[in-house]
């Protein structure tokens, strides 16, 4: 006796099956090659550094991301437009005062190539969306340069990660602005005691309102 044909509810419900699973499978591929991609972009700039040194790497790798490069002795900031690797290469004797790294993508394991830094003075690292409390704890090796961090719009940096900020001893200006922490107020209060002498942005104490009959 032959099988039943299946209906047309039933091919139906085959079908989106299968569309189901293709979507998925693909966004799956898709997620995979974003991390590869992340992986890669953020890998070390071990030749550079090798062979130029570390603060070549460090340039190369804030250019490659889209971000921006300040040396010693020069106002302008170097950008990623035109043969900017000719002009990385030209400057390789120059320490690297500053890096602006705002909203690129780097990694955890990118800022290995930031860290050897020895006269790096400010960093932004704003509303970067990979960086976190444990990329905060990789950077304790610039405490004793860096003087301006840029902290705003993380959106992986917490109270904890802040926590980690007492290294810098020499730090004058912090920007914590639009933190995902829970007591900004008392947050700030803990950093103004960890850091002396540092201007802090960001989580200002609430003014309480004037209490009834007063002027």
């Amino acid at each position: 006796m032959a099988a039943p044909r299946a209906g047309p509810a039933h091919r139906l419900l085959q079908g989106l099956s299968r569309w189901f699973y293709d979507v998925e499978a693909a966004l799956n591929w898709a997620e995979r090659l974003r991390r590869l991609r992340l992986h890669r972009i953020n890998a070390s700039h071990v030749y550079l550094r090798d062979t130029y040194g570390p603060d070549m790497a460090a340039a190369a790798f804030t250019l490659s991301l889209g971000g921006g490069v300040r040396y010693e002795g020069q106002e302008e900031w170097l950008r990623p437009h035109g043969p900017w690797q000719a002009k990385v290469l030209e400057l390789r004797s120059a320490p690297v005062r500053g890096l602006d790294l705002s909203a690129c993508p780097v990694t955890y394991s990118g800022l290995d190539n930031v860290v050897p830094l020895s006269r790096l003075e400010l960093l932004d690292l704003s509303a970067c969306p990979h960086v976190d409390d444990w990329a905060l704890a990789r950077l304790h090796a610039l405490g004793p340069s860096l003087r301006a961090l840029s902290l705003s719009r993380c959106p992986r940096v917490t109270e904890r990660g802040l926590a980690t900020l007492h290294h810098f001893r020499e730090l004058r200006y912090l920007d914590v602005t639009g933190l995902a922490v829970s007591s900004p107020g008392l947050v700030r209060i803990l950093l103004e005691e960890m850091l002396p002498g540092c201007r802090i942005v960001g989580m200002e104490l609430e003014t309480p309102p004037p209490s009834p009959g007063t002027t």
